[in-house]
């Protein structure tokens, strides 16, 4: 055998976390990438050594090509585990790899009964929510070898180990369902340890734990009013006794330390006189301080948490001020150029009692601070100096801002100044980024870049709808929309699994049903709701199709099942999903901005449609587990509920009886109909478009499939219209108004510059930006073939207004990529496929093949059609209009000029066809219009004439 090879291992992981090589099971799943020179290399075997150079050395040799989610091949893992690991492979051509880098395999759950640590607070807070400090002393007689620090809140919190932060996350524990469910970190803490006296401190606030939740004045706590903490440290001396400290009624706390109060809505009140030097350091005289009350105690239910599964928040950016404005109510205002969530780290030095005031939001309307949308939530911190140099940053709260005002300022804040005393600083659940998008349009490059940092301010602990107002909830239509394009954009994978954990808590409490939001903490919406309670079956499905994550389909599998039968429950004999309240195609872009589920789709067939989308995903996780019996049951009722869809919705010309965008995108997507009524559903769907304008007509639930269903049926040219306009409603409106995150409505902010006059207004919500998995599957043509991108698809529809696209993907076998651009006629095809992988092509034109790994080309003619410019007239038909990009905007652009109230008549319009032309379209317009039409018109003719040569 040649065991010289150019092939080596590269990154070994612990499955599922990305930030650390952690097991939270006793037999975790290993993965690895491979990286190669040999085209087409592919494994056929591989070995894994436990512990390589020392005692106890084991090597298991598994005779498998399968390099991503391998099964633990050796004896479960014990609580506080650590051991090395390393992998090799040899391909098929027989050549072996080195053995990779080792890694360090850590435990980090604890054995049954183990958790003995009692949660504690404060004993007898003045008030609900107060802040506050907890510390013991720890006495160690000898060397540490290893110690881990188990702890977990009801609040948040940060621990300090002679004086030091024991981590850099933030918002720990992050928000789960409290009152099911719990989870605890697993720190690494030797370094901080020593011999002799040791000090353990606890910074402690409320959190979502006392937050004030609800709407219209009703907001009220729902965990509870007082935070706590529960804390165990494992300690191994080098003598090979062990050491345990925990939480308990020796423990003692105060209300004292900087933070006076703290809300997640309402900001943070920092007041630097207060600091306490040396609070968390051994010897501290905390005679004063009273002895903690214990609050839960590990034998009451639901008080044992569980190793986090998912990544911590933590600080990911920071941002410098872009701007400095004065408001014309003479207000300063600073601009750090792009929406972001997180909050401000500011230095200064001031007369000691000063208070800054810092009020935060994402736009400005009219030139001042938009705070309206924030609606009950403050969103403001409060600084107090010192009198000496200092520094701020709020802990325990998070704002989701591009503006901050500032209010007594020592001093005069220019620009300069700004730059060195204000920090904007970025958090984010520290997931691993694996998708990018680039192509020859920089607006659609931008609207890329929105969705980014929407879905990075909305992944904070868990899928929030927004991160600003006084909401940040889990909704589940948002998640299960976006599922797809948060599974290419990071690594998303821990994180949906942890909150699926919470999905499936909250529908045992509720006979199945999954609520609108997860954790549950609203007073109403606990009854079945379409496209919202689906997020129990569709993002587990996401989740097997992105990750190839069987572990979270099999743990989910009894949630999945229980909505489907809820669902069963209210559809009866008839299968049909009807007469119940449901939010529809929320936000539809015709729905008034009082009532944002007035849609035109009707809600009953948007949810009978959702039944039959859940039982498909019940049956086919059904049979990917195993479930003979369950795949056969929810089969035939899929069968059923899709024909009873057919036969009350749709009609025998292929028209669903609700006309609209959405309906027919719902038939197309989940393969509700037959070939052939596909196909006239997709023309009337490209009709409907253009009618429109080549405008969006959808809400949250057609939006993420619309050009799905119109490029599988053909009509890709339709679809980049929709993609590439920039008027109102579509995805370019909001760049072109400078949206740097994805809105919630499509006119959240309207043409004059003034906020949208509905009560729900955010400019960073996410679900719109679900399009971004139709730019990475099918404009750059990169998507899993079969599960977790073991075979890729490669197969780029270029697209008129593009001319190159292309994508990149961090698989878990490795990085691959595909994309195109055109050259005089041609279009040349690229695409990069990982080691230990195969891709299917089919490239523009349709030619099909099948690749190995390496760097591939393809140049193909290109497929789209040129079309010549024709001469517009005030006689063409607004449909013809409609179609010719560059006359369409020549028309509105001259409508425009005569003002604004004529421009909006023309850009409002809805029936673009060609039963109507420019002319019979005047009679609304005033008499200059001709005029100034004409001259548009003349003066587009003229540039588009082409020379006569020779």
């Amino acid at each position: 055998m040649n065991n010289e090879s150019p092939t080596s291992v590269g990154r070994v992981r612990v499955e599922r976390r990305t930030d650390g090589d952690f097991a939270d099971t006793p037999t975790p799943r290993l993965s690895w990438t491979v990286e190669s020179a040999v085209p087409g290399w592919w494994q056929a075997e591989a070995e894994i050594r436990l512990d390589g150079g020392r005692a106890g050395e084991r090597v298991a040799r598994l005779d498998s090509d399968e390099s991503r989610s391998v099964a633990w091949p050796f004896d479960p893992l014990l609580p506080h585990a650590r051991h090395t690991l390393e992998v090799r492979v040899t391909g098929v051509d027989g050549a072996v790899s080195p053995w990779s880098d080792p890694v360090t395999v850590r435990s980090v759950f604890l054995a049954d009964g183990e958790w003995v640590a009692p949660f504690v607070g404060l004993a007898d807070p003045p008030e609900p929510a107060v802040p506050g400090l907890l510390r013991a002393e720890l006495d160690l007689g000898a060397d540490v070898a290893h110690a881990t620090l188990y702890a977990s809140a009801h609040g948040v919190y940060q621990v300090e180990i002679n004086g030091q932060d024991v981590d850099s996350a933030v918002l720990k524990p992050g928000w789960t369902a409290y009152q099911h469910r719990v989870v605890h970190e697993a720190t690494d803490v030797t370094a901080l340890l020593r011999p002799g006296a040791n000090a353990v401190g606890v910074r402690l606030a409320g959190g979502w734990w006392t937050e004030r939740f609800g709407f219209h004045g009703a907001a009220k706590p729902f965990y509870g009013e007082q935070p706590a903490v529960a804390v165990q440290l494992h300690v191994v001396l080098s003598d090979g006794t062990t050491r345990v400290l925990t939480t308990g009624p020796d423990w003692r706390g105060a209300v004292t330390g900087p933070v006076v109060t703290s809300g997640i809505y309402a900001g943070e009140r920092i007041d630097a006189r207060r600091a306490v030097p040396g609070w968390s350091l051994p010897g501290f005289d905390d005679a004063a301080w009273p002895s903690v009350q214990v609050h839960t105690r590990p034998d009451e239910p639901g008080a044992v948490p569980e190793p986090a599964i998912a990544e911590p928040v933590r600080r990911v950016d920071e941002l410098t001020v872009q701007d400095v404005i004065t408001t014309p109510s003479g207000r300063t205002v600073l601009d750090f150029g792009q929406n972001l969530v997180g909050r401000l780290r500011v230095r200064v030095t001031g007369e000691r009692g000063r208070v800054i005031t810092l009020r935060h939001a994402e736009v400005l309307e009219h030139g001042e601070l938009g705070v309206r949308p924030l609606r009950a939530a403050a969103a403001t911190d409060h600084l107090v100096l010192s009198g000496g140099d200092d520094v701020f940053e709020p802990e325990f709260t998070f704002h989701g801002f591009r503006y901050a005002e500032i209010d007594g300022w020592p001093g005069e804040l220019t620009l300069d100044v700004a730059r060195e005393a204000v920090t904007a600083v970025v958090i984010s659940s520290d997931m691993r980024r694996t998708g990018w998008f680039e192509c020859s349009d920089e607006r659609v490059n931008r609207l890329h870049e929105n969705v980014v940092w929407g879905m990075r301010g909305n992944f904070v602990s868990l899928p929030t709808d927004c991160p600003q107002r006084d909401e940040r909830l889990g909704w589940t239509g948002d998640i299960q929309v976006f599922g797809p394009t948060a599974s290419y954009l990071f690594d998303s994978d821990a994180f949906l699994a942890s909150w699926l954990r919470d999905v499936a808590a909250e529908q045992a409490a509720r006979d199945g049903v999954c609520p609108i939001v997860v954790p549950m903490v609203l007073p109403f919406g606990a009854k079945p709701a379409a496209a919202w309670g689906d997020a129990a079956t569709v993002v587990p499905t996401t989740l097997l199709e992105r990750f190839a994550d069987r572990r979270a389909l099999a743990e989910q599998y009894p949630s999945m099942r229980a909505w489907a039968d809820a669902l069963l429950a209210v559809a009866g004999d008839r299968l049909l999903w009807e007469g119940m309240f449901q939010f529809g195609d929320w936000l539809d872009p015709d729905a008034p901005p009082d009532d944002p589920a007035g849609a035109k789709a009707d809600p009953d067939i948007v949810a009978s449609a959702y039944l039959v989308r859940s039982l498909q995903l019940v049956t086919a996780a059904a049979r990917e587990l195993g479930d003979a019996d369950g795949g056969a049951r929810y089969g035939d009722l899929t069968e059923r509920a899709r024909q009873a869809w057919v036969r009350e919705y749709t009609t025998p010309a292929g028209r669903v009886v609700s006309d609209a965008q959405t309906a027919y995108a719902l038939a197309i997507t989940f393969d509700l109909v037959d070939q052939a009524t596909r196909t006239a559903m997709g023309d009337r769907l490209a009709w409907l478009v253009r009618r429109a304008g080549y405008r969006i007509g959808t809400g949250f639930v057609g939006t993420p499939i619309i050009q799905d269903a119109l490029t599988s049926t053909g009509h890709a040219d339709v679809a980049a219209r929709l993609l590439l306009q920039t008027g109102v409603p579509s995805w370019l409106y909001a760049v072109t108004m400078g949206a740097t995150t994805i809105w919630e409505r499509w006119d959240s902010m309207l043409p004059d510059g003034s906020i949208n006059p509905g009560e729900m207004t955010s400019f960073n919500h996410y679900a719109f930006g679900a399009v971004a998995d139709w730019l990475h599957r099918t404009v750059a043509g990169l998507a899993p073939d079969t599960h977790g991108y073991r075979r890729l698809r490669v197969a780029p529809v270029p697209i008129a207004g593009l001319d190159r696209a292309a994508t990149r993907f961090e698989t878990a076998y490795g990085m691959a990529e595909a994309g195109w651009t055109a050259q005089d006629g041609q279009l040349v095809v690229r695409a990069v496929v990982p080691p230990n992988t195969t891709a299917v092509v089919v490239l523009p034109g349709g030619t099909e093949t099948e690749v190995g790994s390496g760097h591939h080309e393809w140049t193909v003619p290109d497929p789209r059609a040129r079309v010549e410019p024709r001469a517009v007239t005030l006689n063409s038909t607004l449909g013809e209009i409609a179609d010719d990009p560059e006359a369409y905007e020549a028309v509105l652009a001259a409508v425009d000029a005569l003002g604004a109230e004529w421009g909006g008549t023309l850009r409002s319009l809805k029936e673009w066809t060609d039963q109507r032309t420019l002319d019979d379209e005047l009679v609304r317009l005033p008499p200059a219009a001709k005029e100034r039409l004409q001259e548009a018109l003349d003066g587009l003719n003229s540039r588009r004439v082409v020379p006569v040569v020779g």
